[in-house]
């Protein structure tokens, strides 16, 4: 699964782990981030973008994300960087690749480490380059919602060797073989892929872009079909692949989102909102105290107006001129 992944993306060491968060983990502690350190995450998210922050003792910062991309907003990362600055991890949100190569240019100007956060993006592309290939680390997730899945895992791409390495050794338990025998360097994780997952995942992975296409043919039926100016459609820059993890769009304030979700369940349509402020989350605003609603008003209009509609392989044309209808007649203004 390693190797073939590895090929795939044109990588030089992709790592199996036991979840996504965990190979974000990984990462950071490879790094050596820890207390004191101050992470650059964006405000939209899945909440585990942030919590592997703090589980190294790090501080998350957290940055606006563009408000029709839903990716960091690269034009703030500078004002938020500070000498406690160690990384930034940007997210391709909803498997929309960020623009990764401005950030990473960004970052090395600034001295600063890249863990991008890929968990939705496996065979998202910003120009000719996968994403997940740009930083120092790119982390995917193997999450039953992904394209591919292990029931639960992870893919950590590293680009260097001695790093790759230490990786190694801390996803299990520390463990390093020296003279044929098990030796213990490091305070390390259970953090492994099992063999079944592995196979689970790596018989899927041969039909991966038949999912992807599968997937952007349904997008544009998506996008042929809602018609209601009640809802803003999501949008893909140029030179950019998207993954279509999720189908998100923006509902008007004049409809109430989360009973918009109950009308549609009610139809035999699940929906969901699709990422969290992460700010406004009750530990971060415990922790931090933050006026999200002012320092991250995009993530925040997209975490309460935010809908993610059903999209994955084996839902037919069919069935999402159906979800569209549907949507239409329920957010038509009298």
């Amino acid at each position: 699964l390693e190797q073939s992944i590895s090929t795939y993306l044109g990588a030089s060491h992709v790592l199996a782990a036991s979840n996504g968060t965990a190979t974000l983990h990984l990462a950071l502690v490879a790094l050596g981030i820890g207390s004191g350190d101050e992470v650059i995450v964006p405000a939209l998210s899945y909440i585990a973008t942030a919590n592997v922050v703090e589980l190294v003792g790090a501080t998350p910062i957290f940055v606006d994300v563009d408000p029709r991309t839903f990716n960091i907003d690269v034009s703030l990362i500078q004002a938020a960087v500070t000498p406690r600055t160690k990384a930034i991890i940007p997210v391709h949100e909803f498997g929309l690749p960020c623009d990764i190569a401005k950030i990473c240019e960004l970052a090395a100007s600034l001295g600063l480490s890249i863990i991008e956060d890929a968990a939705c993006a496996l065979g998202g592309k910003d120009g000719e380059k996968y994403a997940g290939t740009f930083g120092h680390f790119g982390s995917f997730s193997l999450h039953p919602r992904k394209a591919i899945t292990s029931g639960e895992g992870g893919l950590l791409v590293c680009a260097d060797s001695a790093l790759a390495g230490k990786i190694s050794i801390l996803r299990n338990h520390g463990v390093k073989m020296e003279n044929g025998k098990i030796t213990f360097q490091e305070a390390g994780f259970n953090y492994r892929l099992t063999e079944m997952q592995a196979a689970l995942v790596h018989s899927q992975f041969q039909r991966m872009e038949y999912i992807l296409t599968k997937k952007q043919e349904l997008a544009d039926i998506y996008h042929e079909e809602i018609k209601s100016p009640a809802l803003l459609l999501p949008i893909v820059p140029e030179g950019k692949t998207h993954t279509w993890q999720t189908f998100h769009v923006l509902v008007d304030p004049s409809i109430d989102r989360d009973s918009l979700i109950l009308k549609l369940r009610e139809n035999g349509i699940g929906t969901n909102y699709g990422a969290q402020c992460m700010p406004d989350q009750a530990f971060y605003k415990r922790k931090y105290d933050l006026d999200s609603a002012s320092l991250f008003p995009h993530a925040i209009v997209a975490y309460h107006h935010g809908l993610a509609l059903p999209l994955y392989e084996k839902l037919s044309a069919a069935q999402v001129r159906h979800i569209a209808t549907t949507i239409n007649n329920l957010t038509s203004r009298p």
